[in-house]
Formats: C-alpha cells, sequence, structure tokens
C-alpha cells in the first residue's frame, strides 16, 4: 500500500517499468506511490541499468535486520544529543542516495554520508566498519577511491597510532574546483574538433556552440566557487537558531553576483562571456 514498504510484486513491476525505458515518474504512478520511492529504491539497488528485484528484497530485508539490531543498541547507548535514532538512519539513508545519484559509488557514498554526519568529523577505519557493518576491505578500498577524488583526508590521531579519516574543511570547494576543470576539459575537446569537422559545418557548429557554452559555466563555476569560499571563511555562520542556512543562502548569492532583487533565471548578454585568448 503507498507508504509502506515496497514488496516484491512492486518490485518486480518496478523492474519491467525499467526494462521499458518508463521514467521513475511513470513508474511510480502506476504503483500509486511517490516518484521520490521510486528513485531512492533503484538507485540503492544499483541503478537503472543494473536494477534486481530479488537482490533488492534482500537488501531491504538485510537493512531491516540491521536496523533492528542497531535500534537494540541505541537503547543501550542513548544519543548525547537527544536526536531520534531511527530518524537519523533514515536521513543518512536518504543522504546516501543523493550521493549515488550524483555519481558516486554505493559504497564511497556510505561512507561519505557516515563521515558527514559523525559529530567528531572523522573516523577510524575500525569505526566506520562497525557503523556500516561492512568488511574492512571494503572500507578501505572506498576510503582509498574517496581520498583520489579529494574528498576525505587521511590523518593519525594525535599521540596514538591509528589512522582517522574525515573531510577536509575545502571538500565541497575541491569538489567544485575538480568539476569545473572537468567541464573546461570537455570545451577544449569540443573547440579542437571544430578545426577537424570544418569551420561552418553543422557539426562543427555544435561542437563550437557546446564549447562556447561550457567555459561559460566552468569560468562560472570557477569564480563563484573562489569567492564563495573567501566570504564564508571570512565569515562563518554558526548560529544554531536557524540563522546560519539564512547566511549561508545570502553569502552564495553574493558569492555568484545574485541577488534577491534580480530577476530569476536571468541570463547575460552574451553567453559565453570574455574567454581568455586559446590561440
Amino acid at each position: 500500500m503507498p507508504g509502506g514498504r515496497l514488496t516484491q510484486q512492486e518490485r518486480q513491476q518496478i523492474a519491467m517499468g525499467l526494462a521499458d525505458g518508463l521514467a521513475y515518474a511513470e513508474i511510480a504512478r502506476r504503483l500509486d506511490r511517490p516518484t521520490s520511492t521510486i528513485t531512492r529504491e533503484v538507485m540503492r539497488n544499483g541503478g537503472p541499468t543494473a536494477y534486481r528485484p530479488e537482490l533488492a528484497q534482500r537488501a531491504t530485508e538485510q537493512r531491516a535486520h540491521r536496523r533492528r539490531r542497531s535500534a537494540r543498541q541505541a537503547k543501550a547507548a542513548p544519543d548525547a544529543y537527544g536526536r531520534d535514532p531511527e530518524a537519523v538512519r533514515e536521513y543518512e539513508e536518504t543522504l546516501t542516495t543523493v550521493f549515488i545519484a550524483s555519481g558516486t559509488p554505493r559504497m564511497m557514498a556510505r561512507v561519505m554520508a557516515c563521515l558527514t554526519l559523525s559529530d567528531s568529523g572523522s573516523l577510524t577505519a575500525a569505526e566506520l566498519a562497525e557503523r556500516l557493518e561492512v568488511s574492512p576491505a571494503s572500507v578501505s578500498k572506498a576510503v582509498a577511491f574517496l581520498e583520489s577524488q579529494d574528498l576525505v583526508r587521511r590523518f593519525r590521531e594525535e599521540g596514538g597510532r591509528r589512522e582517522r579519516y574525515g573531510f577536509d574543511e575545502d571538500i565541497w570547494y575541491q569538489s567544485m574546483v575538480a568539476s569545473a576543470r572537468s567541464t573546461a576539459q570537455v570545451a577544449e575537446t569540443s573547440r579542437q574538433g571544430v578545426a577537424v569537422l570544418g569551420r561552418g559545418t553543422p557539426a562543427a557548429v555544435r561542437l563550437e556552440n557546446a564549447a562556447r557554452f561550457l567555459d561559460f559555466v566552468a569560468e562560472t563555476m570557477l569564480r563563484a566557487s573562489e569567492q564563495a569560499r573567501e566570504v564564508l571563511h571570512a565569515n562563518p555562520a554558526t548560529a544554531p537558531d536557524g540563522g546560519a542556512g539564512t547566511a549561508s543562502r545570502d553569502t552564495a548569492r553574493a558569492a555568484s553576483g545574485v541577488t534577491s532583487g534580480d530577476t530569476a533565471g536571468a541570463a547575460p548578454d552574451d553567453p559565453a562571456g570574455p574567454r581568455p585568448d586559446r590561440g
């Protein structure tokens, strides 16, 4: 029923819908379920090309078993801040799903979510393995991948021998810069194809337009990231009464050159914007 757990039959219908090329919204409509339920179900179980209803059902049963065990453990060790353990677990699953949807492999996404929600800001490999209920080898592989993407940093405990893993202060800045550089590389490669295909031909025009668009996006991302880091580091928002979110949004708008009086969706006169001479 809507709002309850997905059944084996519903998972079979999801698989058939994916095989028929249906959108998540259409599958959700046929099952009378929220689109977010279908999206989360598919993304946490291999994605649209690897979704298997039997494996998804088994994984759900295993998660339910872990929740019951975690709930028993939570009763023995209540949250220091008085938070609802079940609500935290559900949010962690949601955050993991968002990371997966953004392109992060599942195990790496779980580690990222776990570190994000850790009050200490860092965990040892043993702590990660215990919290995620996976093998140390899985944690090691996930951390190695995240380190290669500059998303996690490794450091040794002060006066200790154990290594801890945590997020660098500049994690999102580094992520945005890497994304901008990748976008700029696609733009440059597109521009190289213009000469190969013959300037003025339909294919060359398409590549040139793509290059101009991606150039503008990459340069805007880099500029906004630099400005946001300067503003946010100079004015950290720490108010616990909800003011922090508003302050962060305001500084983000300021960093990107957008104010509350700007027209939503307004675009510059020249989408390509000024670009350095590339020869």
